[in-house]
């Protein structure tokens, strides 16, 4: 009865999606979570990695803004959802931990599968919360209902503006599995929710409003990082944004801070990408201000001179300053533009222009938290229109094929960008069992260099430390070629694969719907060092 009642209530809060991983000690809710399935009530989503799943449920949370279940049996099953929370605390998304527990009187008993799981999270989670066991003939109906309500507020941040990931720890005592005389969809008998459908408690998300006074006659840019909202009374000004900030009116290529000297920042969201913004927001010269909608704002360099969540506007930008700024912009494309088409390799650079500039209005494009969020940064971002995510919480590889499969079940038609060593780490996310639900269209294009590109635009990739004491040791330990077929990976997953050109990849994402599908492009990062010298170059 008590996985009925938490399903139950899950669904009335407002969950419409789930995923399970299969054990033992969470049965009762594997049975109750089929049930609802089985009623149209919920999507089930089962898969046998956890930390496959725990990015399955953060895509699903990300693409639909949504709260999402991982439910997970008890012991290792817990720890290895881990870097999902951790990247679901720093991104803000709701993802709802479900572990299963063993009676707490067994915790340090010696009793198999037994670990101290409850608050294994720390300060990674909004809250970790608890319930007590079903006792036969006692009534905890309001205080099952009343926990369920407490963590979906949470999650959302209903009364902190902090969305983001929580713990529901609940104990369970054998049986383990339903009465087979109670009928999987029957009545509650008593431990009915609210008659009319309702959560059993409502909490309704509050909202930060903290205005900071900015004069916009200083010469300023907007820096919009991840998690940046719409912010109207920043428009026209030139802005630094992040692909996964929304499209800004006037752009300003990150390239171009280096011909410009702003006398001010807003910064937007959180800022996770380029040096040359670092460099800006740590000048003390240059007055910050930070517009965020939670109680944390981002401040690396210690130097932001105020934060609220919303810019109290007065004066406007300099004509001048506009135009210089558009100047710089323009110089900082054509730079980027003249260098690629120049380069007779194919680098990821290239193939990043050709995918997301090759994705129509209405699709999502998923972005690999390596090069290929910063490949397109630089060479444009993407078609008006398109929705971009990424996993920038902490900017991890993990799980990027899972959380794609989430972003596309969640939000439709999805283009996801990875290079090979995050497409290959999340191998198992492309397990997806015969009765699960499937994207109906999600191109996942691969840029194949063999190994870690990124390394060689990094202090590790200095041709300094290719010889004599260190010769061979950046291949070795930074390049990690592995020679993978990914042909072969992605036939033993049942998903078709491709190997195209990058000037055929346009045609192949226009492509009419084909399920899950990879896209595989090979590319060289043997000459990345060379072309981003040769940019700065342009543009010094």
């Amino acid at each position: 009865m008590q996985g009925r009642v938490i399903v139950d209530e899950m669904i009335r809060g407002g969950v419409t999606d789930a995923v399970l991983c299969p054990g033992s000690r969470n049965a009762p809710l594997a049975f109750a979570l089929h049930a609802a399935d089985a009623a149209g009530r919920i999507r089930l989503h089962v898969r046998i990695d956890e930390r496959s799943a725990g990015y399955l449920a953060l895509g699903l949370a990300v693409s639909s803004g949504r709260p999402v279940p991982i439910v997970l049996t008890s012991g290792t099953a817990v720890a290895n959802v881990s870097p999902a929370v951790f990247e679901a605390n720093y991104a803000r998304v709701p993802l709802v931990v479900i572990s299963a527990n063993r009676p707490y009187e067994l915790l340090g008993s010696g009793a198999n599968q037994t670990v101290e799981q409850f608050g294994l999270f720390g300060t990674q989670v909004r809250a970790a919360i608890s319930i007590g066991l079903a006792e036969d003939g006692l009534d905890t109906n309001s205080q099952w209902r009343s926990a369920v309500g407490r963590v979906l507020a949470a999650a959302r941040g209903a009364r902190t503006g902090n969305a983001g990931p929580v713990q529901f720890d609940i104990p369970l005592r054998e049986p383990l599995v339903p009465d087979p005389a109670e009928p999987a969809d029957g009545d509650l008998a008593g431990f009915t929710g609210r008659p009319d459908g309702s959560p059993w408690t409502q909490a309704p998300a509050g909202r930060l409003d903290i205005p900071v006074p900015v004069d916009l006659s200083l010469d300023t840019v907007v820096i919009a990082g991840h998690g940046s909202g719409l912010n109207p009374e920043l428009t026209g000004l030139p802005t630094v944004a992040e692909p996964t900030a929304p499209a800004p009116d006037n752009p300003l290529h990150p390239l171009a801070l280096g011909g410009i000297k702003p006398r001010q920042a807003i910064i937007c969201g959180r800022p996770t990408l380029h040096r040359g913004v670092s460099r800006l927001l740590a000048d003390p010269d240059v007055l910050v201000h930070a517009i965020t909608t939670g109680p944390r704002w981002p401040d690396v360099s210690g130097n932001v001179a105020s934060t609220g969540t919303r810019v109290q506007a007065s004066g406007k930008p300099g004509v001048a300053w506009l135009a210089q700024c558009g100047t710089e912009h323009r110089r900082a494309v054509d730079a980027v533009a003249t260098v690629l088409a120049q380069t007779p390799a194919v680098t990821g650079l290239h193939v990043a222009a050709a995918a997301a500039g090759g994705i129509g209005a209405g699709r999502q494009l998923f972005l690999g938290a390596s090069n290929p969020i910063r490949d397109v940064a630089l060479t444009g971002s993407a078609s008006p229109g398109v929705r971009v995510l990424s996993n920038r919480g902490v900017a991890g590889i993990d799980g990027a094929n899972s959380t794609a499969i989430g972003v596309a079940l969640a939000g439709g038609p999805t283009v996801a960008l990875l290079g090979d060593l995050t497409f290959i780490h999340d191998s198992t996310g492309l397990i997806i069992g015969p009765g699960e639900p499937r994207p109906d269209d999600l191109r996942i294009v691969v840029a194949n260099d063999d190994g870690g590109g990124i390394f060689g635009l990094l202090e590790q990739g200095d041709p300094r430390f290719a010889g004599d004491a260190y010769a061979g040791a950046y291949e070795r330990i930074f390049g990690t070629p592995h020679h993978t077929d990914l042909a072969a990976l992605c036939a033993g997953m049942h998903v078709p694969h491709r190997r195209v050109t990058v000037g055929e990849l346009p045609d192949a994402l226009a492509g009419p719907a084909a399920g899950v599908q990879v896209l595989e492009v090979a590319t060289d990062r043997t000459v990345l060092r060379q072309v981003h010298a040769a940019i700065a170059a342009k543009l010094s």
